[in-house]
């Protein structure tokens, strides 16, 4: 399984991330092509290495690397990646991974 992990750092207005990560972003992610599960953190982010600029955590999962490649290919992904830009205009607001997971 393939993985996507999406950290956003606490933004400028919280309010207007929350109305426009649950309103608008969501329901345009859910419609990725061959997106198995979507994860959202709940509540308070813990960092027990001290960092306490999260504001909110997103898994996204896919069958294969190829798999997330693709949607992200795709017309949806395309706006999905623009839309994204909306709630974290700089690389230095999220930190995006891609990688493959194992059970162990």
């Amino acid at each position: 399984m393939t993985k996507m992990t999406v950290i956003y750092q606490t933004p400028s207005n919280p309010a207007l991330f929350d109305q426009h990560y649950w309103n608008v972003h969501i329901p345009l992610a859910k419609q990725l092509p061959g997106l198995i599960k979507y994860e959202v953190s709940q509540g308070p982010l813990i960092s027990t290495t001290g960092h306490n600029d999260v504001y909110l955590i997103g898994n996204l999962y896919f069958e294969s690397m190829d798999t997330l490649k693709q949607a992200f290919a795709s017309e949806i992904g395309q706006q999905c990646a623009a839309d994204r830009k909306i709630l974290a205009p700089t690389s230095n607001d999220v930190q995006i991974y891609l990688y493959e997971t194992q059970v162990v």
